[in-house]
């Protein structure tokens, strides 16, 4: 019984936070998009460099 009060509760707060919600504009989207990507390559460059600097340092 406690479970399903538990869920009950869950799906109620999940409704009030979709009531909430907005869709973001093409300017936010686009926005979120090129940060998004600018992080993924600034983490994918790290990596390679750290890759290229330990092939460098072990021989």
């Amino acid at each position: 019984m406690k479970m399903l009060t538990s869920l009950k509760s869950f799906f109620e707060k999940c409704k009030r936070v979709w009531m909430v919600l907005k869709k973001p504009t093409r300017e936010d989207f686009l926005k979120i998009a090129k940060v998004s990507a600018a992080g993924i390559l600034v983490i994918g460059l790290l990596g390679f460099v750290i890759s290229i600097m330990m092939k460098f340092l072990t021989k």
